[in-house]
């Protein structure tokens, strides 16, 4: 059984958290399943608004599905979150996406 499918079980099994909800999206982005991916992703940030490394899933989710308003809302959301950590290395991933996605977000 793959980690999706067994990330799915969990949730179907009525076991929900941000950790699961992260695995799915990254799994989903990995089968270019964006706006699946993009769903899960959210619902971690429901569950935990603080958790960077799903922000910054999100915006390049909302950038493979061409809605790159939302990539810079979740990119710079990310930052604002990662910066308050401390997670100096997520602030620079996300800049890197933000500055190669933002000359094309209208």
């Amino acid at each position: 059984m793959s980690l999706l499918h067994n990330l799915e079980a969990m949730l179907a099994s009525g076991q929900d958290s941000p950790l699961i909800r992260f695995g799915l999206g990254n799994a989903l982005i990995s089968e270019r399943r964006y706006q699946a991916a993009a769903d899960h992703l959210r619902a971690a940030l429901e569950l935990d608004p603080n958790y960077s490394a799903a922000w910054k899933l999100l915006g390049k989710a909302y950038a493979e599905l061409g809605d790159l308003e939302a990539a810079v809302a979740a990119f710079k959301r990310g930052m604002k979150v990662a910066e308050a950590k401390g997670d100096i290395q997520s602030v620079k991933e996300m800049d890197v996406f933000l500055r190669r996605i933002q000359p094309h977000a209208h």
